[in-house]
């Protein structure tokens, strides 16, 4: 009777993980649409052509694809890890060549296709999550071995390089926090975890500090706009020390000109107060105060806050927070190392993105044009959001069955 019931072929999808995804859907929907009708109105941009448009169909998209992979065991997929994982490589390796990359505000990280562009990094992810939790599932006694832990940092730092050579900073710090939570889930020893943490942020406090406050010339070489996020970020002076009036004067424009999308977003939380001014009703948005090229993506959520205040920013959070926690305890249920990793990095990657986006719009993080998971405006990062949600579907699904 109990093995019979393991081995059922219907298991019970797990509508938590469901709901909270069809409750973030409509919510961006409105959202973008709030976000992008006083401009797409004023230009009398064609209805197919609009952003709320084109959303809904990336979700229909995505919703399909993850309809599918659910139909097939995760065990499947995996075996297959390897080709996505290197295909993705490819694609990564491909969108910095100047003929195929699409390059937009002097980064490289768009396929344009015609019909459709596409951004590799977003699909990198999750076919890096596939061949982590296909490495690393393996006995513990290899896990021990510092040659296993070696190549599976080496999954993390070629994608990682391709995304930062874009530039893609955050794209490419995403990929850390996740690896880092399915090497220590998988059972890696803690001293190799240990270290490598206190490395990393050895590295970083160091490329910090030069950034910060080290002479120009002696600076690590990144592109302006990520050097300026960082200043911005830090409250650090963009003049160097003892630079004429005049360059000090054009300093602090630059200064004035790189902080304002964060100052109006964080205006925007503010003004919302406890029940927000209404759908369409945000005079930040609508008087063009929060700029309209980042108010339906990156700062999406402070066009929450303003309309719903801190009760629907509330509400936002404990969906994601619904997700996250249903795939902690999906990751706990798995009955395979397999099921478990991939459970993990999915949690670990949709974290990455709401702990990054929301903390940028209030000024806790520094920009990095981390997308919102389903409620920023994007193609690729709204098919592979909820792509990831189904593998944690998937692992739902077949979790009786080994």
């Amino acid at each position: 009777m109990y093995e019979s019931h393991l081995k059922t072929k219907h298991p019970q999808v797990e509508w938590r993980v469901v709901g909270a995804a069809l409750a973030l859907m409509v919510i961006g929907a409105l959202s973008i649409y709030s976000a992008t009708w006083p401009g797409e109105s004023a230009h009398h941009v064609a209805f197919y052509r609009q952003r709320v448009v084109t959303q809904l169909l990336y979700y229909g998209v995505g919703l399909g694809l993850g309809v599918a992979l659910c139909l097939i065991d995760y065990h499947v997929f995996s075996r297959w890890s390897l080709v996505g994982y290197w295909a993705a490589i490819l694609c990564l390796v491909a969108v910095l060549v100047p003929f195929i990359g699409k390059k937009v505000y002097g980064a490289r990280r768009w396929i344009d296709l015609g019909v459709f562009q596409f951004q590799p990094s977003e699909f990198a992810k999750l076919a890096f999550i596939f061949a982590q939790a296909n490495f690393l599932s393996r006995p513990l006694e290899e896990l021990r071995q510092p040659w296993v832990f070696m190549k599976a940092i080496g999954l993390t730092v070629l994608p990682f390089l391709l995304i930062l050579k874009e530039p893609d900073l955050g794209s490419a710090l995403v990929l850390l926090p996740v690896s880092l939570a399915m090497i220590y889930v998988a059972g890696a020893p803690p001293k190799y975890l240990v270290r490598l943490v206190a490395g990393t942020g050895l590295v970083v406090g160091l490329i910090l500090v030069d950034i910060l406050f080290m002479p120009p010339k002696w600076q690590i070489k990144l592109a302006d706009y990520q050097r300026h996020r960082l200043l911005v970020y830090f409250g650090r002076d963009f003049a160097p020390k003892g630079a004429p009036p005049e360059e000090k004067r054009r300093a602090r424009e630059l200064e004035r000109e790189k902080s304002y999308n964060v100052e109006q977003a964080l205006i925007s939380v503010g003004s919302g107060g406890f029940v927000g001014k209404g759908w369409k009703q945000g005079t930040q948005n609508a008087l063009g105060y929060l700029p309209r090229g980042v108010a339906h993506n990156d700062f999406i959520f402070s066009v929450i806050a303003e309309e719903r205040g801190f009760v629907g920013s509330l509400i936002v959070l404990g969906l994601y927070a619904t997700v996250l926690f249903t795939g902690i305890q999906i990751a706990g249920q798995a009955r395979d190392r397999l099921g478990r990793l991939l459970a993990t990095g999915v949690v670990a990657l949709l974290f990455s993105h709401v702990f990054i986006n929301v903390g940028m719009n209030i000024r806790l993080m520094p920009v990095t044009g981390i997308p919102l998971p389903l409620l920023s405006h994007g193609g690729s990062s709204v098919v592979c959001s909820l792509v990831a949600m189904a593998v944690l579907q998937n692992v739902y699904l077949y979790r009786r069955h080994y």
